[in-house]
C-alpha cells in the first residue's frame, strides 16, 4: 500500500507540473473564459438580483466550475469555499450514519440550512451533501449570515441552495482509480424529461481514518478506525410540465463500513490487548426527495416530501465499560418532512418591491424497532410561518430592504411548542453600477430537533427542556466588478444565545445536547479573476475568532481555525482544461465538550483536475485528491478524523 501511494504521488506531481507549466507558457495567448463575473442570484432575496447588488456575503458555484474542479458530489464542490470548514469521516465524504459532514459556515457547525431548488432537504437538522451527484447540479448558491427571516429555522449561519438542472446533458461516464474506485454516471433526456443515475464506489480499506481516546472503567487507551466498502447510489428524475411548472424526484443511498481496533493500551482490568477488535459498524442511509415547483416571477409556490431511513448494524466486542463481550448492535430511525411554501411578488412602482409569503412543514421522527433496541419512539410537530420583505429604492444610489417573519409550531409532543419573531434590515449604497457597499443586521433561530430533545440512541441522554437557539448577525461589506476582477469583502460579527451543542461523557460513553453561547468576529476577502488569455484565478482570505461558552466550562473557548486561505487556478485552451484548487485552515484548535481547547496543526486540502477533449463528443478526465498526500486531522472535536490519502480517478465521458 505504501509503495502504491508513493507511485501515485510521484505520478500526480509529474502530471500536475507538466500541465501547469504548459498553462503558464500559453498564458499570453488568446482565449476568453466562459465564466461570467456579473452573475444573478435568487436565494439571498427570494427573487432574481445581480450578485453585486445583493447586500449579503454570497458565493455562486456554477456547473462549469464544478466540472472544472472535478467534484463528483455537492459535498466535494463545497469543500474549498472561503469561510467554510471541511469535515469528513472517510473517502468520498463518507458519513457515519447520523454523524454527517456539517457545512460549517463562519464557525457555526449546526446552523446551515440546506435546500434543493429552494426547498429544505434536511432531516432533523442533518443532510447528506455527499449523496447529491454533481452531474445533476446547475449551480450552488451560498448566502452567509443568518437567513431565518426568509427561510425559517436552521438558517443560523447561512443557506446553501442547490439548484438542479432542468435540461439533461445527455452524457455517459465511466471511471476507475486506486483503492478500487469506480464511478458510473448517465444523464439522459430532452427539454421535458431528464434522468440521472450514478454509482460511486470506494471498496478498498483506508486505515486510520480516525483515532479516539478511551477512558472507561476497565480499559484506558486508544482505538483506530478503518473504513471500506464506501458506496453511493443515486437516481434522479426531472420533468418540466411547462416553462413555469416542474416535478423532481431523487433517491439517494449511501453505505460505509467502519472497523474499530484497539491501537494502544494504557491500563486494563479486562484483558484488552492491542489489535483486539473494538467494534464494527455498517451504516446505510436511504433518502427519497420529491418536489413540485411553480414560478412565473409573480407567484412562486412549491410542495415537497422528504423521507429516509438511517441504519447502523454491527457487532460490539468491547463494551462502554471496557469489558470484553460480543453483542449485536443495531439502530434504525426514520425521518419524514413534507410541506409547502407560497410567495407573491409585487412591483409597487419603479422604486418599491414587496413579497409576502407563507410556509408550512410537518416533521416526524421515528426511532424504529431494531436488534439491539426493543423500544420505539414517534414524535411529530407542525411548523408554520408567514414572512414579508419590502425593498425600497430612495434614489439611484441608496436602497433599503426590511424583512420580517413569524414562526410557530403546533401539535408537538409534550406540548413543546415554540414561537419566534425575527427581523432583518439591509442597506445598499451604489458607488457606481458595479461597485456597492452594504450594511445588514439580521436575527435568526433554530428549534431543537426531536432527537436532540428525546435521544436518538442508547448512548444519548434526553433533554426535553432544550431551548431554541437565537442569534443575530451584523455585517458590512463591499462588492465590485472591475474589468476582469470581481471583488468581495465583508466584516461580520455573530452572537448566538443557547447554541445547541452535544456534550460527550467519555467515561460513560454518553452524550447529551445542551445550550451554550457562541460568538464570532471576522473579516473575509475574495477575488475572482478572468483574463483575456486561457488563465483564470480565484483566491479568498478569512480571519475570524469563533468562540463558545458552556455551563460546563464557564469561559469563552476557541473553536475551529482563525485563518483560512483558499484559491485556485484554471487553464482552458482548445481541448485542454486543467484546474488546481486548495483550502488551507490554520491557527486551528480541537475543542472537547468538557475540556479546554488545544492547538492542532493546519489542514491543507488540494485537488488537481484535468480534462482533455479529443473531440466534441468525448472528455477524458483525471482527478487527483489530496495531491500532497497529507495526513491532516480534519476534525475539530476530541476525536481525530484524517483526510483520505492521495487518490485518483480516471474517467471517460461520452456525449450523445
Amino acid at each position: 500500500m505504501k509503495k502504491e501511494r508513493r507511485i501515485t504521488k510521484m505520478l500526480a506531481m509529474a502530471i500536475t507540473g507538466t500541465v501547469m507549466m504548459g498553462a503558464t507558457a500559453f498564458a499570453a495567448e488568446s482565449g476568453i473564459s466562459e465564466y461570467s463575473l456579473d452573475q444573478v442570484i435568487v436565494t439571498a432575496t427570494r427573487y432574481e438580483k445581480k450578485d453585486v447588488d445583493v447586500p449579503a456575503s454570497t458565493v455562486i458555484i456554477t456547473s462549469e466550475k464544478i466540472k472544472e474542479m472535478g467534484a463528483k458530489t455537492a459535498e466535494a464542490a463545497l469543500a474549498k469555499v472561503n469561510g467554510m470548514a471541511y469535515k469528513s469521516f472517510g473517502p468520498l465524504g463518507a458519513s457515519m450514519g447520523t454523524m454527517i459532514n456539517e457545512a460549517t459556515i463562519r464557525g457555526v457547525d449546526n446552523g446551515t440550512l440546506v435546500m434543493v431548488n429552494g426547498n429544505p432537504v434536511s432531516w432533523r437538522g442533518k443532510y447528506n451533501l455527499d449523496s447529491i451527484p454533481a452531474e445533476s447540479i446547475e449551480r450552488i448558491e451560498i448566502v452567509k449570515g443568518g437567513g431565518s427571516v426568509l427561510y425559517g429555522s436552521e438558517a443560523m449561519s447561512g443557506v446553501i441552495n442547490i439548484i438542479t438542472k432542468k435540461k439533461a446533458s445527455n452524457t455517459a461516464t465511466v471511471g476507475f482509480g486506486n483503492y478500487g474506485q469506480q464511478y458510473y454516471n448517465v444523464n439522459a433526456g430532452n427539454e421535458k424529461l431528464g434522468v440521472n443515475a450514478s454509482v460511486q464506489k470506494f471498496p478498498n480499506t483506508v486505515e486510520g481514518v480516525s483515532y479516539s481516546t478511551v477512558s472507561s472503567t476497565k480499559f484506558k487507551g486508544e482505538t483506530r478506525t478503518d473504513i471500506n466498502d464506501v458506496e453511493k447510489k443515486n437516481l434522479g428524475l426531472n420533468y418540466n410540465i411547462n416553462k413555469n411548472l416542474s416535478l423532481m424526484y431523487n433517491y439517494y443511498e449511501t453505505t460505509a463500513n467502519y472497523l474499530r481496533y484497539v491501537s494502544d493500551v494504557t491500563s486494563t482490568t479486562s484483558g484488552v490487548e492491542v489489535g483486539n477488535q473494538f467494534n464494527n459498524r455498517y451504516y446505510t442511509t436511504k433518502q427519497h426527495v420529491a418536489q413540485i415547483n411553480y414560478d412565473d416571477h409573480n407567484i412562486k409556490a412549491s410542495a415537497y416530501f422528504n423521507t429516509g431511513t438511517v441504519e447502523s448494524d454491527g457487532l460490539t466486542y468491547i463494551t462502554s465499560t471496557g469489558a470484553k463481550s460480543t453483542s449485536l448492535y443495531n439502530t434504525r430511525e426514520k425521518n419524514t418532512t413534507f410541506g409547502a411554501d407560497v410567495q407573491k411578488n409585487w412591483q409597487i412602482n419603479n422604486k418599491a418591491k414587496v413579497i409576502l409569503g407563507a410556509a408550512y412543514k410537518n416533521e416526524n421522527y421515528q426511532s424504529l424497532y431494531a436488534g439491539s433496541s426493543s423500544t420505539t419512539k414517534d414524535y411529530s410537530r407542525d411548523n408554520w410561518g408567514v414572512y414579508s420583505q419590502w425593498e425600497q429604492a430612495f434614489n439611484e444610489k441608496n436602497t433599503a430592504i426590511v424583512s420580517m417573519r413569524e414562526t410557530w409550531t403546533t401539535k408537538a409532543d409534550g406540548d413543546n411548542n415554540y414561537n419566534n419573531f425575527s427581523a432583518a434590515g439591509q442597506f445598499v449604497h451604489k458607488l457606481d453600477d458595479a461597485n456597492n457597499i452594504y450594511a445588514s443586521v439580521g436575527q435568526s433561530f433554530i428549534m431543537p430537533t426531536f432527537a436532540q430533545m428525546y435521544g436518538a440512541s442508547s448512548s444519548a441522554i434526553p433533554n426535553p427542556g432544550l431551548k431554541p437557539q437565537t442569534g443575530i448577525n451584523y455585517e458590512i461589506g463591499w462588492k465590485k466588478i472591475a474589468g476582469k476582477h470581481s471583488w468581495k469583502a465583508a466584516i461580520f460579527h455573530t452572537d448566538i444565545k443557547d447554541n445547541i451543542t452535544a456534550t460527550w461523557n467519555s467515561t460513560n460513553s454518553e452524550y447529551q445536547y445542551k445550550n451554550e453561547d457562541f460568538k464570532n468576529t471576522g473579516i473575509e476577502l475574495s477575488c475572482d479573476i478572468n483574463t483575456d488569455g486561457p488563465m483564470s484565478y480565484n483566491y479568498g482570505v478569512t480571519y475570524q475568532n469563533p468562540q463558545s461558552k458552556s455551563d460546563t466550562k464557564g469561559y469563552w473557548d476557541r473553536k475551529f481555525g482563525r485563518v483560512q486561505l483558499t484559491g485556485g487556478v484554471t487553464y482552458k485552451k482548445n481541448k485542454l482544461t486543467s484546474s488546481l484548487s486548495g483550502s488551507y485552515l490554520a491557527a486551528r484548535v480541537a475543542t472537547p465538550s468538557s475540556a479546554e481547547s488545544y492547538d492542532t496543526k493546519p489542514y491543507f486540502l488540494t485537488t488537481f483536475n484535468t480534462i482533455y477533449s479529443p473531440d466534441k463528443k468525448s472528455d477524458i478526465t483525471l482527478t487527483i485528491d489530496n495531491l500532497l498526500d497529507r495526513s491532516d486531522n480534519i476534525s475539530h472535536s476530541s476525536s481525530s478524523y484524517y483526510s483520505t490519502p492521495i487518490n485518483f480517478l480516471l474517467s471517460y465521458t461520452y456525449k450523445f
